[in-house]
């Protein structure tokens, strides 16, 4: 059995599944941890959704993370259901960040169109996920408080990744959400002395800069990075 930690997919369906069918050929046996960020900026975030619930409702041992993307996308579907004489801020914050994308995936002009099953199923993903030697979440933690367990908006939102190891027992913090150079992933984590975190987006959609546009995927049992180049864009 293998544990693998995936970060932000960002709609790049055919590099996800090269990743997990050519290069880590999971089986049943392994689980898989997703840590958000399933749509937009690539072109098919509906298919990359599902193919994750395909994979869910077919026996393997999936956990999947919300990341800022489903919450955009959350937010703009609730806002567009209800009736604005203008478009509503959150619709035009997430169409900067990739909705056309998406919304061109899903085969609707308006956020009010994507299914509804689709909708509940970001809703009902897990903000956090607890390991032995690690914290799974899509951004970080917000460790200015009493309990940092208790900011789910910092977990899916925040930019700040300094970490108070008396509030996590310990454990290093291992997020996505902001693009790294692959090098800034590898040394983090040959380093876990050196860095409270691990940093794994590569920014899968970043296809015209050296070190970037990669799909990663983390084993926190014996530190294995593997790196699936961009086959969508």
């Amino acid at each position: 059995m293998s544990r693998w930690i995936i970060p932000d997919i960002h709609g790049c369906f055919r590099t996800l599944k090269a990743l997990l069918e050519n290069m880590l050929k999971i089986s049943k046996n392994d689980e898989l941890f997703f840590l958000g960020d399933y749509i937009d900026r690539g072109p098919s975030g509906k298919e990359v959704i599902d193919y994750i619930m395909e994979l869910q409702a077919s026996g393997y041992h999936v956990h999947c993370l919300k990341g800022n993307h489903e919450d955009y996308c959350i937010q703009s579907w609730e806002a567009d259901n209800k009736p604005h004489l203008f478009k509503p801020k959150v619709q035009k914050s997430w169409e900067a960040v990739g909705a056309g994308e998406t919304l061109k995936s899903f085969g609707v002009k308006r956020p009010r169109d994507i299914p509804n099953k689709y909708i509940d199923w970001m809703r009902d993903l897990k903000i956090y996920y607890e390991l032995e030697h690690y914290i799974l979440v899509h951004a970080g933690m917000n460790f200015h408080i009493r309990n940092p367990f208790e900011d789910t908006h910092s977990m899916i939102w925040t930019r700040s990744f300094k970490v108070d190891f008396s509030k996590t027992d310990g454990r290093r913090i291992i997020h996505g959400h902001i693009p790294v150079d692959y090098s800034f992933i590898d040394l983090v984590i040959r380093n876990p002395k050196g860095y409270d975190f691990i940093a794994l987006d590569n920014g899968v959609f970043v296809t015209d800069k050296p070190g970037m546009g990669n799909l990663m995927a983390f084993n926190p049992d014996d530190n294995t990075l593997l790196a699936q180049t961009n086959l969508d864009m």
